[in-house]
């Protein structure tokens, strides 16, 4: 079969490789239909993790069981789902409390395990024809319709983007209605963690980034863009607060009361554009959220970074403002998506016609165009926000 490969840094290729195949009773064999790049796979493009060459890339799919071990029980071959990123076992002390993207099972070395993702297990990735699908009975989500319909973005996006940004949302940054939200990056995550904001009924949402194409698409999901290119984003922010003017007796909260980090350790030092800050975005988060508010952490941050970008190190230790977040009395909230705690109520939105994440989608391709589309991704370039591959 083929699939895209990590060769190097800034290199993937596409190979033939072994078949995917049945390794247990438990297992399924899905034929990918659709599979997304992530901002995450440029990490691992970016040789900022510990991924090895001829590690097969990818945790975004969607497809078509195409077979299933004698012990799987709720689907069938033919049967078309989605498969969340974290890998869940259903029967470990963790997966029993919902908390999925830890699961005891899946990976010996620790807690937690996906799809083609450096030091998250042994389980081959998504961007390629077929993927071997363990404990499918748990792991395999059946969507309706059929390959290459109108709802295909969507559903791809079920596996990984739309669940993080409702994740960073509903669960991290606790969006209720009336909220006033600033979500710091533009990207998949970022603006679907925006419109997941205004899903749940944020008053505003204020959406940060320096690219262009990203901007527009956060006015396109109903955020207010605001471009750090031009200045301080918290003081613009804060400025536009003032000019719509603040409830009566909410004179002194003139931030916001939830702020959704969506860029990470790769985040640009705003008085040097050249040089990476990975403490710039949880420095502005904390000037810029009001008393008892709430920041939401979906950026990576890694525990070792092997090729660290200029102004950055080797283990991106951050210096956090703890002392204003203390007097703020503001809760801060990190962790990985329990992806199967959301991902049958996000299907069901989409169904309902009450949520449409693939607006966030700008390109597709074939496994064969990967290599430029992660060029571009990585580069910012051509308007690339999110690709979609489609093996078949």
């Amino acid at each position: 079969m083929r699939a895209v490969v990590y060769g190097d840094v800034r290199t993937v290729e596409v190979r033939e490789v072994p078949d995917a195949t049945l390794e247990a009773e438990t297992d399924a064999l899905v034929r990918v239909t659709s599979t997304a790049l992530c901002g995450t796979d440029l990490h691992m493009y970016d040789g900022r993790t510990s991924a090895e060459p001829g590690l097969v890339l990818g945790h975004e799919p969607l497809g078509v069981v195409q077979e299933v071990g004698s012990a799987v029980q709720t689907v069938r071959p033919g049967v078309r789902v989605v498969i969340p990123t974290h890998l869940f076992c259903v029967t470990c002390v963790m997966c029993a409390r919902g908390l999925s993207a830890a699961c005891l099972r899946a990976r010996a070395e620790g807690p937690g395990a996906a799809y083609g993702y450096a030091g998250m297990g042994p389980y081959r990735g998504a961007q390629a024809d077929l993927l071997r699908v363990p404990w499918a009975d748990a792991n395999c989500v059946p969507v309706p319709g059929e390959p290459g319909d109108a709802y295909e973005d969507d559903f791809v996006l079920l596996a990984d983007a739309f669940v993080t940004g409702w994740h960073a949302a509903a669960t991290l940054a606790e969006v209720e209605p009336g909220d006033t939200v600033a979500v710091f990056g533009a990207g998949t995550i970022g603006l679907l963690g925006a419109y997941s904001a205004l899903l749940r009924g944020a008053r505003v949402v204020y959406c940060v980034d320096g690219v262009d194409a990203r901007l527009d698409k956060a006015g396109e999901v109903g955020a207010v863009p605001v471009d750090f290119r031009r200045g301080d984003p918290v003081e613009q922010i804060r400025a536009d607060r003032a000019r719509a003017g603040l409830p009566l007796g909410e004179e002194k909260l003139g931030g916001v009361d939830k702020v959704i980090d969506a860029v990470g350790f790769q985040a640009r030092d705003r008085g040097r554009p050249d040089q990476e800050r990975p403490d710039q975005v949880i420095s502005d988060a904390a000037r810029l959220v009001n008393p008892t508010g709430a920041i939401a952490v979906v950026g990576v941050y890694p525990d070792r970074d092997p090729h660290p970008g200029p102004g950055a190190d080797g283990h991106e230790d951050l210096l956090a403002p703890w002392g204003t977040l203390f007097s703020k009395g503001v809760a801060v909230r990190f962790g990985r998506t329990h992806d199967r705690r959301y991902t049958v109520l996000l299907r069901d939105l989409v169904v309902a016609g009450r949520a449409r994440p693939s607006v966030v989608v700008t390109h597709h391709g074939t496994l064969a165009d990967a290599p430029e589309l992660y060029r571009s991704f990585d580069r910012r370039e051509n308007g690339l926000i999110k690709a979609v591959l489609h093996p078949s």
